[in-house]
């Protein structure tokens, strides 16, 4: 027996094909007139959006979780805004990213083609609804969405603006699918479609993402956590570092790309650090140090090993003094989570040694990790941030919904030009 995800996933997968065959103007047009539709729906989406609201109250939550559910006009506005501006972004599909003419004549170039039907598998965050299925039809695709059961009704209202888009133009809305039923064990069917799905993005929680990775059988695009780290090079700019630290812990410490720990160079360590974590601390961090930097600021709580391993999306910070870039390096090598990790200082050779030994999916020099987002590096829009070594390293825009093919153009080329007559196999007795 077919399961349910099974049947969804199948009926995506069709419909990928029609959205795979538009041109750039097609599917700019298609975006569109999602926009459209939101806009026009978005009594109906406010109204679904309510009655989730009323379930999460009834059911206890607050705070961020509840914040991070609610829709307003501005909110929805904000939703449609985002498709258009996707809509607006260059269109990656066909676009030729090599071409070479070999001495034959044959002519080899990479191009880029959509990857298929991507399965979302995400929390609290309606909006995500609409960025997914946006960015993913932009660049080719269909795709399945997995929303949270705490956004049911708003995921489904929005769904529904988007299937009034896909058959005014003529699609089957079956390009954007959404598993309404968002049971635990349907999650797992979705994991096991290797033959349908081509890639699953989880967004959400530490939990989520590792059950996602644990459990599937299809390629997972993922990162766990964001800890990130600062390290003030005894060649250091002191305003310029203090001013990074600041923009990185608090502008908004509950977001992957915000620090969460600091590494001073002993050499600066004495002048610097009592007067920088002053400051941080009043302007409301927590800190939380090693010995030396709790000799130098007693005010710092003790840090952990389990400390520098935490991703506290909080305004804490964790703080070590380290004798040399070596240490600091060392350090970032044992608790890094391949996010973003950020260098401080006037001396090229070692920024440059920091950027060839570090390996995380961002590295800044003289420049904040909250820049490590698809918007501010260029990208227009981000479905995602990758600490996975796949295809996509970092910020996911549209790009990384589509792979590169070779396509190779010939005039009768042919691999042997003499080839030897081959006697037919004997017959079977």
């Amino acid at each position: 027996m077919t399961g349910y995800v099974r049947t969804l996933a199948e009926r995506a997968r069709s419909a990928a094909q029609a959205i795979a065959a538009l041109d750039g103007e097609g599917r700019l047009a298609l975006l569109n007139a999602m926009a459209d539709s939101v806009e026009a729906g978005s009594q109906d989406i406010l109204k679904a959006n309510a009655v989730d609201m009323d379930r999460a109250k009834a059911a206890g939550t607050t705070g961020a979780m509840l914040d991070r559910l609610r829709l307003d006009e501005q909110r929805v506005a904000g939703i449609v805004t985002a498709i258009r501006e996707v809509a607006g972004l260059p269109d990656p599909v066909g676009q030729v990213t090599r071409s070479d003419v070999r001495p034959n004549g044959l002519v080899v170039e990479k191009v880029r083609i959509p990857l298929g039907l991507i399965a979302m598998i995400y929390e609290a965050r309606p909006n995500v609804t609409a960025d997914a299925a946006a960015l993913c039809l932009r660049a080719g695709n269909a795709v399945l969405l997995r929303g949270g059961s705490e956004a049911r009704d708003s995921n489904m209202a929005i769904a529904a603006c988007l299937h009034r888009a896909l058959r005014d133009q003529g699609l089957p809305p079956e390009a954007v699918s959404l598993v309404e039923d968002t049971a635990r064990e349907h999650v797992l069917e979705l994991l096991q479609l290797s033959d349908l799905i081509d890639l699953a993005i989880p967004r959400g929680g530490e939990k989520l993402i590792r059950f996602v990775a644990e459990h599937a059988r299809v390629p997972v695009i993922k990162h766990y956590k964001g800890v990130c780290h600062l390290y003030v090079d005894k060649a250091a700019d002191p305003a310029l570092a203090l001013r990074l630290a600041i923009d990185g812990k608090l502008s908004r410490p509950g977001v992957c790309n915000a620090l969460e720990t600091m590494l001073v160079h002993a050499d600066i360590a004495d002048e610097w650090l009592p007067d920088a974590l002053a400051e941080l601390q009043a302007r409301g961090a927590e800190i939380r140090g090693c010995e030396r930097t709790r000799a130098l600021f007693p005010e710092a709580v003790a840090a952990t090993d389990e400390d520098f391993d935490a991703e506290y999306l909080a305004p804490i910070l964790s703080v070590r003094v380290v004798d040399s870039i070596d240490q600091a390096i060392e350090h970032i090598h044992r608790f890094t989570s391949d996010h973003t990790e950020v260098i401080v200082t006037t001396d090229k050779a070692a920024a440059e040694r920091f950027v060839r030994e570090i390996r995380s999916s961002a590295v800044m020099v003289n420049a904040s990790s909250r820049f490590n987002d698809g918007g501010t590096l260029g990208l227009g829009a981000e479905i995602g941030i990758s600490t996975t070594r796949l295809h996509a390293y970092g910020p996911m825009g549209l790009e990384s919904l589509t792979i590169e093919r070779y396509v190779v153009r010939g005039e009768g080329q042919a691999r042997h030009e003499d080839v030897p007559k081959v006697e037919p196999a004997a017959s079977a007795a």
